[in-house]
């Protein structure tokens, strides 16, 4: 254990600007049974904080929390009964919130182990992210030679779900901004500009038959344009709802009324398919299943980063004292992959 017996974390207090965040010290949490107290040596700034900072994650806390979706840290300690091997080993673990911090409790049963040698801020750019990317191609059925649409290729998903896709095979094409093109180019991707008004012209142009999969995180609009794009058996999925931020509407309004598009786009007869990625799914009904699933599922991505076979995106790194700033930066999406808070 630390000799220092307090610990850091960042407040998320309401609906606030980015410099409204704020640090706290507390004393250092003990482990009840079942949990380990990890020290955190990176979390991740993802969509989902941002989307909490205006209120809008569906099945957010009540504020005043502690935001954090991810970590990768060394376990401390571990509550009764636990096993005292735990202790110092690296290990990465889903939170959902509470991973902003310079320690965190984490349920045991949610740790998975780091491999010997990779950089904390390298493995945390494939926790969730990499999770995310790896279901929803497995879910997608691919196979090698075809070809799929990523949109937001430069983010924390897209970045790593495009260099996936290029490890199975895939041909890809995704959409950023221009300034990203020439790092796409280097993970072998065909980018385009999202802001091309003949986008959809241009996709048809690299792929007149159409895509196998379009893998869309912003919704809204657009999405009808990504289900036009698909080839006969092809498949859209969306796996966030970017758009409806700054709308001014209920997010879960606009979230059924997505949700109410794919279920009837479904239904019409040309072998489309058309689904929502919840990266959640089963944990209610399933809870064990669903540990073991993403257990697994993040055990293979931290071995593919391992490998070289996912090249991580590190947009930037703060230190957890800088995270208003870290924040800003994330939002400006100035620069492509994950911004990684090193407490």
């Amino acid at each position: 254990m630390t000799t220092d017996m307090t610990i850091t974390e960042v407040v998320l207090p309401g609906v606030v600007e980015p410099d409204g965040l704020l640090l706290h010290r507390r004393p250092m949490p003990v482990p009840a049974r079942g949990q380990a107290l990890v020290q955190v040596e990176a979390t991740g700034i993802s969509f989902a904080e941002q989307q909490m900072r205006h209120a809008l994650y569906p099945g957010q806390p009540k504020f005043p929390f502690v935001p954090g979706y991810d970590l990768v840290g060394t376990v401390r300690a571990v509550g009764p009964g636990g096993d005292d091997a735990l202790v110092g080993t690296r290990v990465a673990a889903v939170t959902k919130t509470g991973a902003w911090a310079t320690h965190a409790l984490v349920d045991i049963d949610a740790l998975a182990p780091v491999p010997a040698g990779l950089d904390p801020a390298a493995a945390e750019t494939v926790v969730v992210n990499g999770v995310t990317a790896w279901q929803m191609l497995r879910d997608a059925d691919l196979t090698a030679g075809q070809t799929i649409l990523v949109h937001g290729a430069n983010g924390g998903v897209g970045s790593v779900l495009v260099q996936l896709g290029r490890h199975l095979g895939l041909r890809v094409i995704g959409t950023a901004a221009e300034r990203h093109h020439a790092g796409l180019r280097e993970l072998g991707v065909e980018p385009l500009d999202y802001r091309d008004p003949e986008m959809a012209a241009r996709v048809r142009e690299l792929s007149p038959g159409g895509v196998d999969a379009v893998f869309d995180p912003v919704a809204g609009p657009g999405v009808r344009t990504s289900y036009a794009l698909l080839a006969p058996g092809g498949k859209l999925v969306v796996y966030g709802n970017a758009a409806a931020v700054g709308t001014g509407q209920s997010v879960a309004w606009v979230f059924v009324k997505l949700l109410a598009r794919l279920y009837t786009w479904n239904a019409l007869p040309n072998g489309h398919r058309a689904g929502f990625y919840n990266f959640w799914a089963g944990q209610l009904t399933r809870p064990a299943a669903f540990r073991r699933r993403l257990r697994t599922d993040l055990g293979i991505v931290l071995d593919l980063l391992r490998q070289g076979v996912i090249v991580p995106q590190i947009a930037a790194r703060y230190p957890l004292s800088e995270v208003s700033a870290a924040l800003v930066f994330a939002e400006n999406r100035s620069r492509a992959g994950k911004v990684v808070l090193e407490p």
